[in-house]
């Protein structure tokens, strides 16, 4: 079994077969559990969020020193297992783990994995906190021992909407292209709601299958019907097939806005000059102006980070070290590292770091007005902030020139 572990912690916990108060580790060692996507489809954005869990864990233990919780002294460790991007794989690893004593858990990327997985720890009253997983599934079945670091997907677009309604020229139409999955549907009709509330018409709004290699016909009737913005509320894999196909079919709009996929190296390497102008969402940026205890400020975890990570930094690398951060902090506030009052204590969270300010709703996603996302933009081949105004490192490119303007 591919397996990043750094410790195997609680077995003396699962061999007298019980279940663990506490998330103590052997030799005053927090371990935090979990599987990633290392391989698989998911992999390009499951090993970013990989990496920021180990920034974080490099940072507390190397820099500060370890944390202080109840006047004992921790440093972290990971226990991460490759769930190959297979939702039945990570369930049965995660399992393993809770059978283990694991009691802090780190969540996979992608809400097909988040949703299986955290149904495992909260049966077994362990708590996890992640960053892969915004389906309002996992925020609205009763769990009460999950939290997510994003707005759930139906509340993801109210900073979107915004942006639109300030482009010149004005937006009148919108398409929407989503993928049949937990996530994109949601956040497929949260959007449609919010723009359709603004005032703009919707034109189309077309299903893909979870699995798709192939959209010329979908993209025919966009040609057919253009409208201002194409919206793709899809993962990453499937924003770059419709992208590549939009530029064999020269299918053109004035803006193209993919909700996943373009904040990622894989994209602008299999793009290249096309990746330019193209939209999508960002929920950190080192240019904003965050700050904290933790880090320092989000430009100096920019900072950190390259001085000790090879992988093209994005905002999954922020938002999977502030899992841990959240972690630690609640741990603080609570005095232990008891997993009830962990809990209490991470739903009470309010308190501002080098991602943001951080506080969840009381179902354990993130605060929209809080947690949403930024609006971000390839040009000339750099990412700027482009919405909203106040935290924008540049203005948006709207109308897009052409993709053959682009080659």
């Amino acid at each position: 079994m591919d397996r990043r572990d750094f410790l195997k912690a609680g077995s003396a916990l699962a061999l007298a077969g019980v279940m663990p108060h506490a998330a103590v580790a052997q030799e005053n060692r927090i371990v935090f559990g979990g599987s990633v996507p290392m391989t698989g489809s998911a992999a390009e954005t499951g090993l970013n969020v990989m990496r920021g869990y180990e920034c974080a864990v490099k940072f507390v233990n190397e820099e500060m020193g370890g944390v202080d919780i109840g006047g004992q002294k921790y440093t972290l460790a990971l226990n991460l297992f490759d769930d190959a991007s297979d939702p039945a794989r990570a369930s049965t690893l995660i399992q393993r783990q809770v059978d283990e004593g694991i009691g802090f858990f780190l969540g996979s990327f992608g809400s097909n994995i988040v949703l299986p997985t955290c149904a495992i720890t909260e049966a077994a009253g362990r708590i996890m906190v992640q960053a892969g997983g915004g389906s309002d599934l996992i925020f609205t079945q009763g769990r009460n021992r999950v939290f997510g670091l994003f707005p759930r997907a139906s509340r993801q677009f109210v900073s979107s909407v915004n942006m639109f309604k300030e482009l010149e020229p004005a937006v009148k139409t919108i398409s929407i292209i989503y993928t049949n999955d937990p996530f994109s549907k949601f956040q497929a009709d949260g959007a449609r709601a919010l723009i359709e509330e603004a005032g703009i018409q919707v034109l189309d709004f077309i299903a893909l299958p979870a699995q798709v290699s192939d959209v010329t016909n979908v993209l025919t009737s966009i040609r057919q019907n253009t409208p201002d913005v194409l919206v793709c509320t899809t993962h990453d894999e499937t924003s770059i097939l419709i992208a590549r196909q939009m530029i064999s079919t020269n299918t053109n709009v004035k803006m193209l806005y993919q909700t996943l996929g373009p904040q990622t190296a894989a994209y602008k390497e299999a793009l290249g000059n096309y990746a330019n102008a193209v939209v999508t969402q960002a929920y950190w940026s080192e240019r904003a102006p965050f700050k904290g205890e933790y880090f320092g400020s989000a430009e100096n975890f920019a900072k950190y980070y390259r001085a000790n990570f090879d992988r093209e930094l994005t905002y999954h690398m922020a938002s999977g070290a502030a899992c841990i951060i959240c972690y630690l902090q609640a741990a603080r506030n609570a005095g232990t590292l008891e997993l009830d009052p962990v809990r209490d204590a991470l739903a009470a969270l309010d308190f501002e770091c080098f991602y943001g300010h951080i506080k969840f709703t009381p179902q354990g996603d993130g605060q929209a007005d809080l947690l949403g996302p930024l609006l971000i933009q390839r040009q000339n081949g750099e990412i700027e902030v482009i919405s909203p105004a106040e935290s924008a490192s540049a203005k948006p490119i709207y109308p897009a020139p052409t993709w053959a303007e682009r080659a």
